[in-house]
C-alpha cells in the first residue's frame, strides 16, 4: 500500500493502494503507523507525500462503505481521522508532490502538508463531499481552514468543486505548478530547502503556526465526528452516495 525510498535524507511515501490510492481502512492504518514510525525516526529530514501513475489520491473509497455497512464506518472514521491528524502534526517538513487527481480525502491529505506542488495537465483537486452526502470529519475542516484562502474555503466547500491546476493555485490549494517530469525532483528540492533549517527551529514554528487548527481539533472533534460518523451511515446519505458514483459512472460511460 506504501512504498518508501530515500533521496539524499528526504523520505519519499508513495501511496499505492488499487488504481485510485482510495483511502479505505487499512490504507488509513498504514498511512497513520507509518508516519508515527516516521516521526519516531531521528534519520529522514523531510517526507515528501505522493501518489502513483496519474492519481494522487480519490479520496474515500465510498464503494467500501457502501459495501460494508455501518461497523465498517464506525471503525473507518476514527481510522481516517488519526490519519488526517498525525500527518497534519508531522513535525519535520512534508511536501505533496501532487502528480494527478487529487479529491476529497486525498484533498485534505495534500492541504495537510507544509507545501503542495501539483503537475500540469488535466488533473483536479478539491472536496465535493457535500455533492457526495456526507460531511467531514472537524479534522479536514480545520486543515482546510489553515491550508485555504479565507476568500474561497466557503466554496470549497459548500459547493464541491474540483478545480484544475491554476484556479486551485489560485484559491491557495496548490502553492507551485510543475512539470510532470520535474514533480520529485522539485518536491525533493523544497523538502531540503525546508529542511536545511534546524529542526527544533522548524518544529517549534510549524507547531505554532498550527497551535489554533490543533486545538480546535481537541476541543470540539469529540462533539462533532459522533454526527459526522452517524451521518455517513444513514440510508438517506447512502442513497446519496449511490446516486453520485452513477453519476460519475455514467460520466465515464
Amino acid at each position: 500500500m506504501l512504498q518508501l525510498t530515500d533521496r539524499n535524507g528526504v523520505t519519499i511515501l508513495r501511496l499505492e493502494h488499487g488504481k485510485a490510492h482510495a483511502l479505505d481502512l487499512e490504507l488509513a492504518r498504514a498511512i497513520t503507523e507509518r508516519l508515527g514510525e516516521l516521526d519516531r525516526d531521528p534519520g529522514p529530514r523531510a517526507l515528501v507525500l505522493t501518489g502513483t501513475g496519474s492519481i494522487f489520491s480519490a479520496g474515500v473509497d465510498l464503494y467500501r462503505l457502501l459495501d460494508e455497512g455501518p461497523g465498517y464506518v464506525r471503525a473507518f472514521v476514527p481510522a481516517l481521522t488519526d490519519t488526517f491528524l498525525q500527518l497534519f502534526a508531522f513535525s519535520r517538513p512534508v511536501i505533496a508532490a501532487i502528480n494527478g487527481h487529487a479529491i476529497a480525502g486525498g484533498c485534505v491529505l495534500a492541504a495537510a502538508c507544509d507545501y503542495r506542488l501539483m503537475t500540469r495537465g488535466d488533473a483536479r483537486i478539491g472536496v465535493p463531499e457535500l455533492r457526495v452526502g456526507v460531511p467531514f470529519p472537524l479534522v479536514a475542516v480545520e486543515i482546510l481552514r489553515f491550508a485555504t484562502s479565507p476568500a474561497h474555503l466557503q466554496e470549497l466547500l459548500y459547493q464541491g468543486k474540483t478545480y484544475p491546476v491554476d484556479e486551485a493555485s489560485a484559491r491557495g490549494l496548490v502553492d507551485e505548478v510543475v512539470a510532470p517530469d520535474r514533480l520529485i525532483e522539485r518536491a525533493c528540492e523544497v523538502a531540503a530547502q525546508l529542511a536545511a533549517e534546524p529542526a527544533a527551529r522548524f518544529r517549534i514554528t510549524k507547531r505554532q503556526l498550527r497551535a489554533p487548527a490543533l486545538e480546535s481539533i481537541r476541543r470540539h472533534a469529540h462533539e462533532t465526528d459522533a454526527d459526522v460518523a452517524a451521518e455517513w451511515q444513514r440510508p438517506e446519505s447512502l442513497a446519496a452516495i449511490r446516486a453520485y458514483l452513477e453519476g460519475l459512472r455514467q460520466r465515464r460511460g
